[in-house]
């Protein structure tokens, strides 16, 4: 009887043990490597803060071997970047790599190098050496075909110069030469095609269409690569794009070329600086044994149909492939799901910008049916991300005005909202999975740093800074601060910290402090925002 008695307290303490499990003993003493594709906060602080919050220790490059924004460091420094990788990864559990950072030095660098075709090949072959003499580690690579943007002239430093003059003509060309391969077009369309095409100097289309040709074979060759086993994993998105034009035909191009890998293996996506957060995932759910299921529901009206802006593909399709990346599944039972996902949509299933005078707090159609069904999960305890995605580039405010008024900020896992529909949605579904590893407290946490950035900053506090940057004293604008950077980010600490006492209702007992915004960048696109998230004593 002693002993029976000794071994059901022995179960039972070890039931105790396992259940009150910190996310730091989930993965204690292990380490991951991972190279992002630039030092953005997306890219590099959120993304590593997530696995860190598990307990795994992630290993990134000194910041000046990755690329920037600015024009001086555009390039990265990639021999370095290679050098350090090398030198890291005995030891490591896994390794998580931005290719776009080992081939060109970062996405901007991708964009305007001056890489011959055999300098594109000597790096991109490092990955086979590398897979070579680290047989045994698991190697995740995440890279992304050129983006055709719509507008030259506001993201002249980011893109070659004559895109300031001839960005929009690339972009109708491309987009008619893609629509041409997949339908009939008119007689009117195909004498547009031959107008645009003697209208963009010839030098201008040599240089452009040779870099993007380069980049297609680089991505060629990492398929390749994976065809052979030296990945785990090769997720590749397409950067800002729409539904015709040369990203969207690149993305085909790829998507045949790696088929017979399917998407356990290989995958061509919408999306960019969410791609690195997704890679992670998979690696930390492959390292713990985890296959976590995702069920997703969609607002009224276009729903899952909906293409949104910067995207060439249905929300649901982005939604389920960003499942499968992160190592999920999608099922449909949300009683037996790991992550419910809520997608926050306009009835309509047009996209507008956050920025934009339409983004008040009133509800619009669809909002507060929309808030019926996030309710509805959250009285039944389902582990609930909200994907907001009906604005781009910020948070939808009269959702967040609803999230507010029903006391839904904190009942949640997780939240995305901050720039495209695939970043917010992707970054969300890697991160969101990862959520029941965490203690209320670092889900909290998490939740924090989304509201700040996404809704806070992105949706309210930008818009009021690029108004009243011409009045902040010095040379500079919204996308090159200069000598306003000081004063836009003393504007932006008070605009940041007023807004978030006013419309955070936090948890009882826990206080924020010491809220600050740094411009990493040196524009007023993306924020950097730290806060000392604080409990009682007694807690």
């Amino acid at each position: 009887m002693f002993k029976q008695t000794i071994f059901f307290a022995a179960i039972f303490f070890w039931i105790i043990f396992s259940a009150s499990q910190t996310s730091a003993q989930v993965a204690s003493g292990k380490t991951i490597l991972y190279i992002p594709i630039d030092t953005r906060p997306c890219n590099l602080k959120q993304t590593v803060e997530v696995a860190e919050k598990l307990g795994y220790k992630v290993l990134t490059p000194p910041t000046e071997f990755l690329g920037t924004g600015s024009l001086e460091n555009q390039f990265g420094k990639p021999e370095e970047l290679w050098r350090w990788l090398e030198d890291n990864a005995p030891g490591v559990q896994a390794a998580i790599i931005s290719s776009d950072a080992m081939i060109y030095g970062s996405l901007v660098g991708s964009r305007q190098h001056n890489l011959s075709v055999e300098e594109i090949l000597n790096r991109t072959e490092k990955f086979s050496d590398f897979k070579k003499n680290f047989p045994a580690l698991p190697i995740y690579v995440f890279g992304t075909i050129m983006r055709t943007p719509t507008r030259g002239a506001a993201n002249s430093t980011l893109e070659p110069e004559y895109y300031k003059q001839y960005g929009a003509a690339f972009f109708e060309y491309t987009a008619l030469k893609d629509k041409q391969e997949t339908e009939k077009i008119s007689r009117k369309d195909e004498k547009q095609i031959a107008w645009l095409d003697y209208y963009i100097p010839n030098e201008y289309k040599e240089d452009w269409f040779m870099r993007r040709e380069k980049n297609l074979n680089a991505n060629k060759y990492l398929i390749d690569l994976t065809k052979a086993g030296a990945f785990e994993y090769f997720l590749v998105g397409c950067d800002d794009n729409s539904s015709f034009s040369q990203t969207h035909l690149e993305s085909r191009r790829l998507s045949e070329y790696g088929k017979e890998l399917g998407k356990t293996q290989f995958q061509v996506m919408s999306g960019a600086d969410e791609l690195g957060m997704l890679m992670l995932s998979r690696a930390i759910n492959k390292n713990l044994n985890e296959i976590p299921f995702v069920t997703t529901f969609y607002n009224s009206g276009k729903g899952g149909e909906t293409i949104p802006s910067y995207s060439n593909s249905k929300i649901s399709a982005d939604i389920d492939g960003a499942i499968f990346a992160a190592g999920g599944l999608p099922i449909p039972a949300a009683e037996r799901a790991d992550l419910v996902l809520a997608v926050n949509t306009n009835f309509d299933g047009k996209t507008f910008e956050a920025m934009s005078a339409k983004n008040i707090s009133k509800p619009r159609k669809g909002t507060k049916t929309f808030m019926k069904l996030l309710s509805g999960l959250a009285e039944k305890n389902y582990p609930v991300g909200l994907v907001d995605i009906a604005t781009a580039n910020g948070a939808d405010n009269a959702l967040m005005e609803q999230m507010k008024n029903k006391s839904l900020q904190f009942k949640i896992k997780s939240y995305g909202g901050w720039n495209t529909a695939t970043n917010s949605s992707g970054f969300l579904i890697g991160a969101g999975v990862l959520t029941k590893f965490l203690s209320e407290r670092e889900k909290n946490s998490l939740l924090l740093t989304r509201y700040f950035d996404d809704w806070i900053y992105q949706a309210n506090v930008r818009p009021i800074l690029q108004n009243s940057l011409g009045n902040f004293p010095g040379q500079g604008n919204s996308m090159k601060l200069d000598e306003k950077f000081f004063p836009a980010k003393e504007k932006a600490d008070e605009l940041v910290a007023d807004f978030a006492k006013k419309n955070l209702k936090l948890p009882q007992g826990i206080s924020l402090k010491n809220i600050s915004v740094n411009f990493t960048w040196n524009r007023l696109f993306e924020a950097d925002i730290s806060f000392d998230f604080s409990l009682p004593p007694s807690q």
